[in-house]
């Protein structure tokens, strides 16, 4: 394994026609991953999917968007986090850009995500967290990183997991640095400015990459849908970026990934 996907869905429907061809160039490439469930079913999907797969693992949470439509069902969590093919807790967290009731939202969605943190520290299992902030802001982080502060302090080392998606501010960054958080990246880098000062602010350490497949293709395949594959996309514009060279880049963040993942 050469390249690390931390964040996909190759088991969601748009891979239907032609997830094995999908899978055979990642093996091909040497690009593992990371497949992540967004609710039980497809956190099931998931599992089914890699379990028979070398370097390919698995995450099961309830996505912050779906808590209004699916209970969390905590017992089904508990017992498929004990496969040991799923290695993280999530995708949870906190979403304040798409819901339309945001105060209502906002009540189910810490709930929900404290019981996630709960079963991760209590699995010993990194967590797998999506915050999105309300445009023009950064509320949804600012709100996590204090549940998050809150836990760190009683558990420790024990409360560790990822940033997917990261579009915080250095502000944000250093204080999930200060939790002991990794951040990962997406293909966006390929295309958008926005996130540079932060790609060159953060240590090699905590870095983490993905491409959240099937969505966010890099600009040379932009408006199509994304694959795995494009994690070498996201690696190259890291070091691009950071003005690094590519393979100390590359064997870096495999590196963060296989430690916080244990893969």
């Amino acid at each position: 394994m050469k390249y690390f996907d931390a964040h996909c869905h190759v088991q969601f429907d748009p891979y239907d026609l032609d997830r094995a061809a999908v899978i055979a160039s990642m093996q091909e490439k040497q690009v593992g991953g990371m497949v992540v469930g967004v609710d039980l079913d497809s956190s099931v999907k998931a599992l089914k999917l890699v379990e028979n797969l070398p370097n390919f693992y698995a995450s099961a949470g309830l996505h912050p968007n779906y808590v209004l439509d699916e209970r969390f069902d905590e017992d089904s969590f508990r017992a498929i986090l004990r496969h040991p093919k799923m290695k993280a807790v999530g995708e949870c967290g906190l979403d304040n850009f798409r819901p339309e009731d945001v105060e209502t939202a906002k009540i189910e969605q810490r709930k929900v995500f404290e019981k996630h943190i709960e079963l991760a520290i209590e699995a010993d299992k990194p967590m797998m967290i999506h915050s999105r902030p309300s445009k023009g802001t950064q509320d949804a982080y600012r709100d996590m990183i204090d549940i998050l502060r809150t836990y760190k302090r009683e558990y420790g080392d024990r409360l560790r997991g990822d940033i997917h998606f990261f579009v915080g501010s250095t502000e944000e960054a250093r204080d999930f640095l200060d939790l002991g958080f990794t951040m990962s990246f997406t293909a966006v880098l390929t295309f958008a400015r926005d996130y540079d000062e932060v790609v060159r602010f953060l240590p090699l350490t905590s870095i983490i990459t993905e491409t959240d497949s099937p969505y966010v293709a890099p600009s040379r395949i932009r408006g199509q849908r994304n694959d795995p594959v494009s994690v070498i996309d996201v690696v190259q514009s890291i070091a691009e970026i950071r003005g690094e060279d590519e393979k100390v880049v590359r064997e870096a963040v495999l590196m963060n990934a296989r430690t916080l993942f244990s893969v």
